[in-house]
């Protein structure tokens, strides 16, 4: 069941910084820190998991399972993509449940038509209004707990502009969503439009790369948004840091010194082996 936390966080007017994670690598690497959320990316979980694009091929039960893993192995409160919710209004319920029962703190879901695609990639088709209205509707009915935030994206901009967008953020505020989702504004202007044309906490979306400027977390707050979401960052991470390790490699035959790695010891207690090294010295027969 969710905790409480972001709830009050939000309610209380704290901005929330959350990075994006994608494995239990990344997700206890956050967790060790002191961000107040994570957010478990559909892009990076789908990449890393099926090496696919993020494209509406991957299922629920694909995100479910690992979304389960990151709830049970860290501590801080999980913001998961619950993309389109699946499918229609008896996918989204299930959705909801499924991703409540594992622990997750907040699920945002998308108004785009099923099978989706990633929120800063072209040709994005959106459902109607009174469609999304409906799975908002759905998905606060069949939540257990208040604790747990439903979370409402339109990906409308891209297509329709900013007006549509604001438009359908209002909406879907109106049918019940605890947390609006503006995706891809291009502009800072944008962002602060909506922030004062839609009367709900936003979340904003900032991806290295994408259509919207890398706005810092300070701005942001000034702005009127209440949580920040940086999905991108830990995979481009890792992929350019592999990137370079596994080049070096090749050229070198070794790894060089140059060549900054995290510390085999520094890795070994982050994934616990130090909890396992003590139930041996107590346990196991020498």
């Amino acid at each position: 069941m969710p905790t409480p936390a972001l709830k009050h966080s939000i309610a209380n007017g704290e901005f929330i910084l959350a990075p994006g994670v994608f494995d239990l690598i990344s997700a206890l690497m956050a967790d060790s820190m002191d961000f107040r959320a994570l957010y478990v990316t559909g892009y990076g979980t789908v990449a890393s998991y099926l090496g696919i694009p993020d494209a509406g091929i991957a299922t629920y039960r694909d995100m479910v399972e690992r979304i389960a893993q990151i709830c049970k192995r860290t501590t801080t409160p999980i913001i998961a993509d619950a993309d389109t919710g699946y499918g229609g209004l008896l996918n989204v319920r299930e959705t909801v449940i499924g991703y409540e029962d594992v622990g997750v703190s907040a699920v945002q879901l998308e108004d785009q038509e099923f099978p989706k695609k990633c929120g800063h990639t072209p040709n994005r088709r959106v459902i109607s209004i009174s469609d999304m209205q409906r799975k908002i509707e759905v998905a606060v009915n069949s939540r257990k707990s208040d604790n747990l935030l439903i979370i409402a994206r339109t990906d409308s901009r891209t297509t329709f502009g900013i007006d549509e967008a604001i438009k359908r953020g209002q909406a879907y505020a109106e049918a019940g969503a605890d947390v609006i989702f503006v995706e891809s504004p291009e502009t800072e202007d944008e962002m602060k439009l909506a922030a004062s044309e839609i009367k709900a906490p936003l979340l904003a979306n900032i991806v290295n790369g994408g259509r919207t400027p890398l706005v810092p977390a300070d701005r942001l707050a000034q702005l009127g948004y209440s949580i920040a979401i940086h999905p991108a960052l830990g995979f481009l991470a890792i992929a350019r840091s592999l990137e370079l390790a596994y080049g070096d490699l090749l050229k070198n035959g070794h790894s060089s010194p140059h060549i900054d790695l995290y510390s085999f010891a520094k890795m070994n207690k982050l994934m616990g082996f130090e909890d396992v090294w003590a139930f041996e010295e107590k346990w196991v027969e020498q």
